[in-house]
């Protein structure tokens, strides 16, 4: 059934816009505090956000919401994504909270919760809570002495920069390693290039410089083009590249080629393969991973476990089927031994390890396989359903039975944005070049 507030990754959308207001942050916190309250005893609530402006805003009407229902607020500033469900865990919070809207432009925001294991919550667990939130909660509020209280916690980032240094193997240091590190102007401006430095990196950072408006504006893993140019102009070893909220990466190797979620994940999977580290004989990724990581793994003797497109779907399904590695091709790297969910400063941490132990360039060690041709397009729409198009549907599927068994067609709908994703694979490039190219059409003209 569909939801009224909560997508795929949490509550998400225009600051102050139709959906995300601080009334309904103020309700989410009062819900989400009932939700999550077991017993008579303090709870308390950790609240990390990335570098929107709108952060203020939003993570005062949550504090507002908690107090109210009489949980305790931790406050911990500007925080990675992974930080936020790491110390969730570590300083025992009933709930986590990060505040941010991941790869969007700055307009935008959002809110991701996290269990007291500092897992997201599951759909029915979500479904509680927007029942909560359109509830009349006045006489569940907290009074007197049982309203709770907020403070700033100083020392969180110190905390998630010795997490983070403690995932890699004792003898491990990246001395003599250039590595230019991208922030997207976003929550790790400051804990990643701190933790590259402490093990050993010479580390030139861009993207760290946030004033509210410029998380992801021309930098980050989703445009990495000045990162590029840097490791090109610096003759660095590796250019490394977060999104605003640091749960995905984007490597650049020495050469000034990107290297997307599938060749990492299969030169983590791999390298954890031989070190008799790797769980579940296989690694997990979603329909959007490329064929050619499959036949990879294959080849390696490795499976590749699919799932819909999202995180959270590619975490159940390792969590359900014992895996250690999974991921998405978009850079979100889960590896469930050190992180609930996606940490692009420990993946790129383990990738860096793997290229100090082979001790080759990075376009070496991250060149696991070569990619079937593919191609994905995005449509913008503003309304109506274009997938339920009679026309469409016909189209779709005879562009399946064109590209048979030696490719796949992906087509869905964004779970954050008014977009539809059209993603075309396979051997023959022009193939799958022309079907992709009419089905955009397609979906174009009833969009």
């Amino acid at each position: 059934m569909a939801r009224k507030y909560f997508g795929t990754d949490g509550i998400r959308g225009l600051a102050n816009g139709p959906k995300l207001t601080p009334e309904l942050a103020l309700r989410v916190g009062m819900a989400t505090g009932l939700a999550f309250k077991r017993g008579d005893y303090a709870h308390r609530v950790v609240i990390g956000k990335d570098t929107r402006r709108s952060g203020y805003m939003i993570e005062n009407a949550l504090t507002a919401g908690f107090t109210a229902v009489g949980m305790d607020v931790l406050l911990l500033g500007p925080m990675p994504t992974p930080a936020v469900a790491m110390l969730t865990r570590s300083m025992r919070a009933d709930v986590g909270v990060m505040i941010s809207a991941s790869h969007n432009a700055f307009e935008d925001n959002g809110i991701k919760l996290f269990r007291p294991d500092g897992f997201k919550l599951s759909d029915g667990f979500e479904a509680e809570i927007e029942n909560l939130i359109d509830s009349d909660l006045t006489e569940r509020l907290a009074r007197g002495k049982r309203i709770g209280r907020a403070r700033r916690v100083e020392e969180a980032r110190v905390r998630y920069v010795e997490y983070a240094k403690r995932t890699l193997p004792r003898d491990i240091d990246f001395t003599g390693l250039r590595v230019v590190v991208d922030c997207a102007n976003g929550a790790a401006y400051k804990t990643a290039p701190e933790v590259l430095w402490e093990l050993g990196a010479e580390v030139i950072t861009i993207g760290d410089d946030p004033d509210g408006y410029n998380i992801n504006d021309n930098c980050g893993s989703t445009a990495p083009g000045a990162l590029i140019e840097k490791v090109k102009e610096l003759r660095a070893d590796i250019g490394i590249a977060l999104d605003g909220d640091a749960d995905r990466v984007l490597i650049v190797d020495e050469k000034g080629s990107k290297v997307d979620g599938d060749q990492v994940m299969a030169v983590i999977g791999t390298s954890w393969h031989e070190r008799g580290q790797l769980v579940g004989g296989g690694i997990v990724a979603t329909v959007m991973s490329n064929l050619g990581l499959q036949r990879y793994l294959e080849g390696q003797g490795l499976l590749l476990e699919r799932t819909k497109v999202g995180d959270r779907y590619v975490l159940e399904a390792m969590r359900g089927k014992g895996y250690n590695v999974g991921g998405e091709q978009s850079g979100h790297i889960i590896l469930s031994d050190f992180t609930t969910t996606g940490d692009g400063l420990v993946a790129a941490l383990q990738l860096l390890a793997v290229v100090k132990q082979e001790g080759k360039p990075v376009s070496e060690v991250c060149h696991r396989f070569d990619p079937v041709p593919q191609l994905l397009q995005n449509i913008r729409y503003q309304r109506g359903k274009p997938l339920e198009d009679k026309s469409v549907k016909e189209l779709i599927l005879e562009a399946e039975a064109r590209l048979g068994k030696s490719g796949r067609l992906i087509i869905r709908e964004s779970g954050t944005e008014p977009v539809i994703r059209v993603m075309g694979e396979g051997d023959d490039a022009a193939l799958v070049s022309q079907v992709v190219n009419e089905i955009v059409t397609a979906i174009g003209r009833v969009a």
